[in-house]
């Protein structure tokens, strides 16, 4: 087997393709001529780290990739990747702790990158009722969790819909961080059966539902995620919260009731 190294210059020529810029487009960004970033595309002239990092900003860069793109160029990665158990981290892992409970009654769930379910609340767990317990063996990535037909998908009531926004924001993800894990869940996911239905908006809908079939009745709910504004560290810039808010005053009744709130 042979492995394919890429250059800097090829790197940094696919990510100003990924986001639709000319090189005049970024050369101005950057301030530097476009004559220059040619030179640094085709691998005629080696950039500083300094260019490196201004370059990666103008591009919108993940953090994670910042590191590739610095090592290409043979400089040391400057922004560490630790897990959320590291002490290092135990400011972020105190806020994602205080978000989830705070959420309560309402389910809400902490993510990587690639839909690991790193943390949730004690009201995810309406979330799960049902799930094959192989499904939730090891590391639990919620999308394969919420598609599988041995998963949530049999007590979506909106499975179409629902799958076609997931796909679409996956894609969306894809584009923007070219993260291959992704493609190999949206094949994943695109195989499960269920059908893909664009969205549809109606009266008094402001985003796609996830409407759930429980013991209670039908459930509905609208997501919201959050980021670490700014983030330093691999781990916190690719974290996410998931949380899930009633999307009716029924829905919100039930969790609390259940809550014993």
């Amino acid at each position: 087997m042979t492995t394919t190294v890429r250059t800097l210059g090829e790197r940094l020529r696919d990510w100003r393709q990924k986001r639709r810029l000319s090189q005049l487009d970024l050369a101005c960004e950057a301030g530097i001529s476009t004559r220059h970033l040619s030179f640094l595309e085709t691998g005629r002239a080696a950039p500083s780290r300094e260019m490196v990092l201004r370059l990666a900003e103008c591009l919108d860069v993940p953090l994670r990739e910042r590191n590739a793109l610095l090592l290409a160029a043979g400089f040391a990665p400057v922004f560490p990747e630790r897990s959320l158990d590291d002490p290092g981290l135990a400011a972020a892992r105190v806020a994602v702790e205080a978000l989830l409970t705070a959420h309560m009654p309402f389910p809400a769930l902490a993510i990587d990158r690639r839909w690991t379910m790193l943390a949730s609340n004690a009201s995810a767990g309406l979330l799960l009722a049902g799930v094959d317990p192989k499904l939730l063996e090891g590391p639990v990535n919620v999308l394969r969790v919420s598609l599988h037909p041995d998963g949530v998908a049999p007590r979506i009531a909106n499975l179409a819909e629902l799958r076609g926004h997931i796909l679409s924001r996956l894609r969306r993800e894809l584009a923007d961080t070219g993260d291959p894990g992704l493609a190999d869940l949206i094949r994943e996911l695109s195989a499960y059966p269920g059908g893909e239905a664009h969205p549809r908006g109606g009266e008094g809908m402001i985003a796609t539902p996830l409407r759930l079939t429980t013991p209670v009745g039908e459930l509905s709910f609208l997501t919201t995620t959050m980021t670490f504004s700014g983030p330093l560290d691999v781990t916190v810039s690719e974290l996410t919260i998931e949380t899930f808010l009633p999307a009716d005053p029924a829905t919100a009744a039930a969790l609390r009731a259940m809550a014993g709130s």
